[in-house]
């Protein structure tokens, strides 16, 4: 026992030494939690996953500087992994939780016509709808596009005609 004590420290005065050795089992931990939440988290970058980083991130930092108590807050990171991975799973069977859940696609042009209130809800300029013009199609203009889709991730996609 107190060579793990000596190992990982105890309370907020962790040296190096303690903080390195629990990066490490916090690491092993994390690369375990993605095997349950799904490799999809880290891939998909949508709003939806982003969420799951960022919270998995602010919470399994705490044990490695002392803030928390190392077992409830790893507790907690495999409760929100089990319960990103049950939301992923729901939305695939059921629609009306993938809208709420994942969002859903909108699109900006088609057919020669910009949609100018689905710009204004997905706060996107001609601009910003010609700059993805530029760099997914890598055309100047809208001649050659059939379709520009704002996606559940945030990007622009552009189909050509």
């Amino acid at each position: 026992m107190h060579t793990i004590e000596l190992i990982f420290g105890e309370g907020k005065e962790l040296t190096a030494l303690n903080m390195g050795c629990r990066a490490i089992v916090v690491y092993l931990i994390v690369l375990l939690l993605i095997r349950i939440s799904g490799m999809r988290t880290f891939g998909q970058q949508s709003a939806f996953d982003t969420i799951i980083v960022i919270t998995m991130g602010a919470l399994l930092s705490r044990p490695i500087v002392g803030a928390s108590d190392f077992l409830p807050t790893v507790f907690a990171g495999f409760t929100l992994a089990l319960l990103h991975r049950s939301i992923a799973w729901l939305t695939i069977r059921y629609q009306s939780l993938r809208k709420i859940f994942k969002g859903q696609e909108i699109s900006l042009y088609k057919d020669g016509k910009i949609n100018m209130e689905n710009m204004r809800k997905c706060l996107i300029s001609e601009g910003d709808l010609m700059a993805s013009v530029r760099l997914h199609a890598n055309l100047d203009s809208l001649v050659e596009v059939k379709e520009a889709v704002m996606e559940r991730t945030g990007e622009i996609s552009i189909v050509k005609k």
